[in-house]
């Protein structure tokens, strides 16, 4: 792997096991919030009794779990870079009495396990920060038996996703922030039109089908919402970290005033747009 990528995936390591805990704090809100793109995932799947299935870039442990549930004869190997995030899934599986959930920790571009190993591969918004994607694509394609299927999601435009977007917008309006060079890992790295299908069709899949499915974060009011993405947003963490005290206290209001705003009824659910990729190896 070339060192610029190593110096990324050593950021992201760093970064999700310093929010782990806020994400396994807010879990429960997380993971109904992506259910509906979990269920997708799974459903296109097919997965079969005895099948053996990678869930890859897991963090707190979902679809693989829901897998692991749903499909008791099945095992299930659910990976992440992050120590902390796999902590938080093992936890999970433990708390489920699941005996079909494994954890292990690993790099997605170089996956610890020999070609031709598994019948399904799960990766829920896990693209958009891998620092070489079509190397991950390519190492997925490999670990996969010929007929496997993967089954992928990432998020939509920035327009269809207001629950980032809110608080942001608000920032990029009064920070000024540096702009990530084209290409690097962020939530909207995969959301221009064929930019999966053409990844996944170079790494050698085939049959590829892409689907928008809609979800709905229910944070249910304005400050639910600041804390919880003050906690689990990486970026808008490192926003605020540069904001002094009275800026801190401007964003928040604005932030405020604009999800009173699109919800005048006090009832903050907010909508968010993702896309399922869908592909077979030959």
């Amino acid at each position: 792997m070339e060192q610029q990528h190593e110096q990324i995936r050593d950021q992201q390591k760093e970064t999700w096991n310093k929010f782990s805990p806020g994400w396994k704090k807010w879990d429960d809100l997380t993971m109904e919030f992506l259910k509906p793109m979990g269920n997708e995932i799974i459903r296109l799947l097919n997965i079969k009794d005895h099948d053996l299935v990678l869930d890859v870039a897991a963090g707190t442990g979902e679809p693989g779990l829901t897998i692991a549930e749903k499909f008791k004869n099945t095992k299930v190997i659910s990976t992440d870079l992050s120590e902390g995030m796999i902590a938080v899934a093992n936890e999970n599986g433990v708390k489920r009495g699941l005996k079909n959930f494994v954890t292990t920790v690993c790099d997605v571009c170089d996956l610890p396990f020999p070609d031709n190993t598994f019948n399904s591969i799960s990766c829920r918004f896990g693209f958009m920060f891998f620092p070489d994607m079509l190397l991950a694509a390519k190492e997925m394609h490999r670990v996969l038996k010929p007929g496997g299927r993967i089954a992928t999601s990432v998020w939509n435009i920035p327009e269809k996703n207001f629950w980032i977007t809110s608080i942001t917008s608000v920032l990029s309006n009064n920070i000024e922030l540096p702009q990530p060079p084209p290409g690097s890992p962020g939530m909207f790295r995969c959301a221009g039109k064929g930019c999966m299908e053409d990844l996944l069709k170079q790494a050698g899949f085939k049959n590829i089908s892409e689907k928008e499915i809609n979800g709905k974060l229910n944070v249910r009011t304005p400050e639910v919402y600041w804390n919880f993405m003050t906690e689990v947003a990486a970026p808008v963490v490192a926003a605020l970290g540069k904001a002094d005290d009275q800026q801190k206290e401007k964003i928040k209001k604005e932030v405020y005033e604009s999800l009173m705003n699109k919800f005048p009824d006090g009832k903050t659910v907010i909508d968010s747009s993702a896309m399922v990729i869908y592909g077979e190896k030959e």
